[in-house]
């Protein structure tokens, strides 16, 4: 028997307003701010080793599972907080302290004191996703609302480019330690207009569901997502993605720096194009296609994600074949454009697959796992590989680690396919709930 795969009779598009465009771009402009200072470690990570004498295996898990474990950890009781309390405070709050954490980065004197401030700025950015998320999902009704969240996801792609060329060119001039300060100051006086000019929206006026003030307890929360199929399917898939891109994410600029023997500031611009402007184009541009294939069926959720991840793969391989750095840029087109889709549609999940006041921890539930397994596990796996391999004599154990990542792409359109047989169904159930 065939699910029923027609869009939830919710569904509505909705009414324009010049002030909803003005919160999703300045949501969209700290999710920015999040990548900045989030990435801008990447693009300095071999001065930093350098200066610092920190191994790979450390750096893996500076870049990867600390940071990971912190951010994943508090994400959980700030969504639980922003499902019951004022969202937009609370992201003021958290992008103030993940500002000010970055800037902190700049002082380390060594390892253990990078490792705090990068903690510090896990447990802010922890507060950021769940709550704008959710408010999105209040400004934009369902047909929208890939399209907004792909908006939204360009953050990342532009918060890569902002964070390479900052790191880059700021390091050229005036070392790392600068750069940290740059990427992170701005954020403080970006928080404070968050908090004096977004109003909070009303839950669920925009699908015209009612909501009781009431928030679930974290018990039915976990038993009802326990029960949505199609979104534990798309959680594993997405996290098979996340392990695969992360790594990538975190490691490509030392393998262009180790293959191709150039500096930060060389591969600070067409790397931060790649990562950042082409990934911001296709993040926008796909959310649109997903939002147009699932008006007529809301399988495409997870399957846009499935096909994106299976185009990327020969892309990725040809990339780490590259006899010259052009041309590693050229084969890293497609995977840069088709790269942050995965995001922004599992946002989009995490928001329709659930009651109005479970889309905050929903979405933190879906960031602990993409955190937890993405972040934590890609780069650090990778840093481990790559020593193990340099040990046994290999010549290019980067390259040879960032190889078996794409084993992880693999795996996940398998579970994403899976993921679109029952994701009407869940979309529905999850309607249905006041």
């Amino acid at each position: 028997m065939s699910a029923d795969i027609t869009p939830p009779t919710h569904a509505l598009r909705s009414p324009r307003n010049a002030s909803r465009g003005y919160v999703l771009g300045l949501l969209t402009l700290v999710y920015t701010f999040n990548h900045i200072d989030r990435q801008i470690l990447l693009i300095l990570i071999e001065p930093i080793k350098a200066d610092l004498d920190i191994s790979d295996g450390r750096i893996g898990l500076l870049t990867g599972f600390v940071f990971a474990a912190f951010y994943a950890t508090f994400g959980i009781p700030i969504a639980m907080w922003a499902d019951r309390g004022n969202r937009k405070n609370i992201l003021a709050i958290a992008l103030a302290v993940w500002s000010g954490m970055t800037a902190l980065s700049g002082i380390a004197q060594n390892y253990w004191q990078l490792l705090i401030a990068r903690m510090g700025v896990g447990v802010g950015e922890a507060g950021g996703t769940p709550p704008a998320t959710s408010i999105i999902s209040d400004l934009y009704a369902p047909k929208e609302r890939a399209f907004a969240l792909g908006i939204y996801t360009a953050g990342i792609g532009l918060g890569v480019l902002a964070g390479f060329a900052i790191g880059g060119y700021v390091y050229k001039y005036f070392g790392w330690r600068t750069a940290f300060f740059v990427a992170g100051i701005p954020g403080l006086i970006l928080s404070a207009i968050v908090w004096l000019t977004i109003r909070e929206p009303k839950r669920g006026a925009i699908e015209q569901r009612s909501d009781d003030g009431e928030a679930s307890s974290l018990g039915e929360t976990i038993r009802f997502i326990g029960g949505q199929t199609s979104f534990l399917w798309m959680l594993a898939g997405c996290c098979m993605i996340c392990i695969s891109a992360n790594a990538f994410l975190a490691w490509t600029p030392s393998h262009l720096q180790r293959t191709y023997h150039v500096g930060p500031s060389e591969i600070a611009i067409p790397l931060g194009l790649l990562i950042g402007g082409v990934g911001s184009v296709g993040a926008i541009a796909l959310g649109r296609v997903c939002d147009r294939l699932s008006a007529n069926n809301l399988a495409w959720r997870p399957w846009m994600i499935a096909v994106c991840a299976a185009l990327a793969l020969p892309f990725a391989w040809m990339f780490l074949q590259a006899d010259t750095i052009n041309m590693a840029y050229a084969w890293n087109v497609v995977p840069a454009f088709i790269g942050l889709i995965y995001a922004s549609i599992a946002y989009t999940a995490s928001q329709e697959l659930v009651g109005l006041r479970m889309r905050a921890f929903a979405s933190a539930f879906m960031l602990f796992c993409l955190t937890f397994i993405g972040i934590g596990g890609g780069p650090s796996i990778v840093g481990y590989l790559s020593e193990y391999f340099a040990a046994q004599g290999n010549e290019t154990p980067l390259k040879s680690a960032l190889e078996l990542m794409l084993g992880f792409n693999a795996l996940s359109v398998v579970f994403l396919f899976m993921a679109g047989f029952t994701y009407a169904r869940d979309a529905k159930r999850a309607a249905e709930m006041v």
